[in-house]
């Protein structure tokens, strides 16, 4: 048994074409055509090539067929400034991803999904139902990452050598899936997180067309902004023209970036268009807009923990390559920061 699927993904996850591939490993691109395409199997000698060069045991390729995650259902941002080989590399990390998750649920009982559908309102009225319907109030949320996987979000990383492309999610099966660029600040992650929740509660429904993509974008950043700082709270601190003290206060007390603060007080009309403007450039001259000086610890995931290292039977970074045929780095690939994994 021969999974062409399998194969592609292989292939794709390292961002190699098809020259790329027959290139290092002396196979011909016209059988590896034919092998991807399912038109004829490779020979033994054949598969023991390509799984070397792919870095898969050959009994990856003998597993059930895995669905790829296709393009149009991930809220990939600035999809136009990303190539089509590092947009399917990732894609294709996504699908094996899916695949990790579901042998941990085979394992253990994960949390049912409760992210409500609410694409016709708009994203502050939406954030704040949100909010109500988990019992947040208006205080901060002390850590997104517990929180979204508590509501049955399976959380993972994104591969180190895509760490230009932003954050995205999808829904599989009904289940909701954050990938998160792990390299940035604990508060830009923050906002991400709460930036793909805002794709999951408003665009959940709707194919993740190419046209649309600058509008459902800044849904997704009013959304964050609403939820991580909601209105009535924020207008309550007295923020109206606040200095940069002021500012860098608030900003520790929401975990969020100063400079979405500043964004969202400019939003909510807490300062005209030179103060923010004045914010701004007083923000970058002291380096916030490229990081986040003094800023938190980037969150972790809870449920992982829980799974990899708990007293019950752990699903380790070694039982789970051999359980899904998959090569270790792979699997630290898909929790890397969010949980410690030997290198």
């Amino acid at each position: 048994m021969f999974s062409p699927e399998r194969l592609k993904l292989a292939r794709q996850r390292l961002g190699l074409t098809l020259t790329a591939l027959a290139k290092n490993s002396g196979v011909s691109p016209r059988s590896l055509t034919s092998f991807e395409t399912g038109e004829r199997p490779p020979s033994e000698e054949s598969l023991a090539k390509i799984a070397d060069t792919l870095a898969v045991p050959r009994s990856f390729f003998e597993r059930e067929p895995l669905e790829a995650v296709p393009v149009d259902a991930a809220s990939f941002r600035k999809l136009s400034k990303t190539t089509a080989t590092r947009r399917d590399a990732v894609l294709a990390a996504a699908s094996l991803t899916v695949e990790f998750y579901e042998h941990i649920a085979s394992r253990f009982t994960l949390p049912d999904p409760d992210i409500p559908t609410l694409d016709k309102l708009e994203p502050e009225q939406a954030a704040e139902l949100v909010r109500h319907r988990w019992n947040l109030g208006d205080r901060p949320v002390s850590n997104l990452v517990h929180l979204l996987e508590s509501k049955g979000v399976r959380i993972a990383s994104l591969r180190r050598e895509y760490s230009d492309i932003d954050a995205f999610c999808f829904l599989r099966d009904n289940t909701p899936y954050v990938f998160l660029n792990t390299s940035k600040s604990g508060e830009r992650q923050r906002f991400d997180a709460a930036h793909e929740l805002g794709h999951l509660v408003l665009h959940s429904d709707i194919d993740m067309d190419p046209s649309t993509s600058k509008e459902r974008e800044a849904e997704a950043n009013h959304f964050a902004a609403a939820f991580l700082m909601p209105k009535s709270a924020v207008l309550a601190q007295s923020m109206c023209a606040a200095s940069l003290d002021r500012l860098l206060a608030a900003r520790s007390y929401w975990r969020v970036s100063a400079m979405a603060l500043t964004h969202r007080l400019h939003e909510l009309h807490l300062f005209n268009n030179w103060q923010y403007r004045t914010m701004c450039v007083m923000l970058s001259d002291q380096g916030y807009r490229s990081s986040e000086p003094g800023g938190i610890v980037p969150e972790t995931s809870q449920l992982l923990r829980k799974v990899m290292y708990g007293s019950a039977s752990k699903v380790t970074v070694r039982e789970a390559s051999a359980a899904l045929d998959l090569n270790p780095d792979d699997v630290r690939g898909f929790v890397r920061d969010l949980v410690p994994v030997a290198v």
